[in-house]
């Protein structure tokens, strides 16, 4: 199978094999790609070594689930099968595993190191990272061709896409691993190649730094700076609302990693984004951020 070069698209096929998935986290990221499996039919292993995390982990995907059926998002009659569980091992046995850790380069390096260990050649190594590179996360494993970037979006059930990153030691044999797996989680892969921030992040992270930046000088309001962005740019959802959704914390730490290591001035997180941090306003998941949310509405 020949490989695929930058800015191919893999076109979503049907009537894929069955693909053993385990998800490593049960953060905000590892509930959205766990949803979006059950709801395609796809039995999960989902990993949470946190106890607190892995008790609840449970009602936020049955909640999830709910919202995609809703939506009508939830292709799959009856949703996949799912196990909670602490214990990396049960990972074992999984034709994919994704690691959907925090955004920090050695937290998923060690958790990359563990999984590499536990799972045998035909396992494909999936890291979810917003912005670090894959290679440089390969660097850290016994088996670098193993390892494949796959950004999902979140909700990961309501958005189509996703970005693939090959690394230089990707091997065809995690490009077609993924390639099944997007199959049968019924999404596009647009592949690119490897730096920091790949594409999306790159373009994104550094328009909300600038946004909140706006926001920080008075210019003008949050929902000034995303009705604008919406209603004559075209925006979804405007970059402040999409900030709360990817949640503050995460993408400050993005936010570092793309400073670091390309020395852009311009995401270097603002003093607005890390004083609300530091405050503990995430967005969405703890209720506030640059809006506040109470059971499920914006104000």
């Amino acid at each position: 199978m020949p490989t695929r070069g930058v800015g191919e698209v893999r076109a979503v096929t049907e009537q894929q094999p069955a693909v053993r998935l385990a998800v490593l986290g049960a953060g905000v990221m590892g509930v959205s790609i766990t949803t979006l499996a059950l709801g395609r039919g796809v039995d999960v292993v989902l990993v949470e070594t946190d106890p607190a995390r892995r008790a609840g982990a449970r009602t936020r995907i049955e909640h999830e689930l709910r919202t995609a059926q809703l939506m009508g998002v939830r292709p799959a009659d009856a949703p996949g099968g799912l196990t909670v569980t602490a214990a990396v091992a049960d990972c074992q046995g999984a034709d994919a595993v994704i690691e959907a850790v925090t955004e920090d380069a050695e937290t998923k390096a060690a958790a990359l190191v563990e999984i590499d260990r536990l799972t045998g050649p035909g396992t494909v190594l999936v890291t979810n990272t917003s912005s670090i590179p894959v290679d440089e996360l390969a660097d850290r494993i016994p088996h670098p061709e193993k390892l494949i970037g796959v950004h999902f979006m979140n909700p990961s059930y309501l958005i189509g896409t996703v970005e693939v990153v090959r690394g230089p030691r990707t091997g065809q044999p995690a490009l077609d691993g993924v390639a099944r797996l997007l199959g049968a989680l019924g999404r596009k892969g647009v592949h690119v190649a490897d730096a920091p921030g790949f594409v999306t992040s790159r373009l994104l992270h550094r328009m909300i730094n600038d946004a909140a930046r706006i926001v920080e000088s008075e210019q003008a309001t949050a929902e000034d700076v995303d009705t604008l962005m919406q209603d004559c740019l075209g925006h979804r959802t405007g970059p402040l609302r999409t900030a709360d959704l990817i949640g503050l914390d995460n993408l400050v730490d993005s936010l570092w990693v793309l400073h670091r290591r390309t020395g852009d001035e311009g995401c270097r997180p603002c003093e607005l984004l890390l004083r609300k941090v530091r405050d503990g306003e995430h967005g969405r998941k703890s209720g506030r951020g640059f809006y506040t949310y109470t059971a499920g509405v914006r104000s």
